[in-house]
């Protein structure tokens, strides 16, 4: 088991979460980790980081599968603009690869919004630690567990 995931299950066991992790064989998409454990597009929380164009620092928004964030919104709740994040800053400011960002677990603490799309379901599935890897949880949770603000960060459709 990758060091990421060992930090992801000690979180969520601090947090009071019980999950199981489920690996999935591909899921480089949100609609194919949907596909894999079944559920709909929406239930899969996605972790968008972007670097703050002035801070260096990175900056976690937990999207529902579907939607995008919209950088205009992003920036105004993040009160900087905002830059496309490089794995290498991933990796330094959150411990983990890309496509792998959990919700919980990060090596640093992050400023965090969570798209209130996720609050419509009875459960999400998230990144455990690895591109391969989600568990389950009820998105109440998502703010307590995360930290992050339910915030309209989303492109809304035309």
């Amino acid at each position: 088991m990758s060091k990421s995931m060992k930090r992801v299950i000690r979180a969520l066991e601090e947090a009071g979460i019980e999950t199981e992790i489920v690996e999935l064989g591909t899921a480089r998409t949100a609609q194919e980790a949907a596909d894999g454990v079944g559920c709909a597009l929406d239930q899969i929380a996605k972790s968008i980081i972007f670097a703050g164009a002035e801070s260096g620092a990175a900056l976690l928004f937990l999207t529902a599968g579907g939607n995008q964030v919209d950088a205009d919104k992003a920036s105004a709740l993040a009160g900087e603009p905002l830059a496309k994040a490089d794995a290498a800053l991933i990796r330094e400011q959150t411990g983990f690869a890309i496509g792998g960002v959990a919700p919980v677990g990060h090596l640093n603490p992050i400023r965090a919004w969570v798209d209130p799309r996720l609050m419509e379901f009875d459960r999400v599935w998230a990144a455990a630690g690895t591109p391969h890897h989600v568990f389950a949880l009820n998105p109440a949770d998502l703010p307590r567990i995360s930290g992050a603000q339910a915030a309209d960060f989303v492109n809304t459709p035309s």
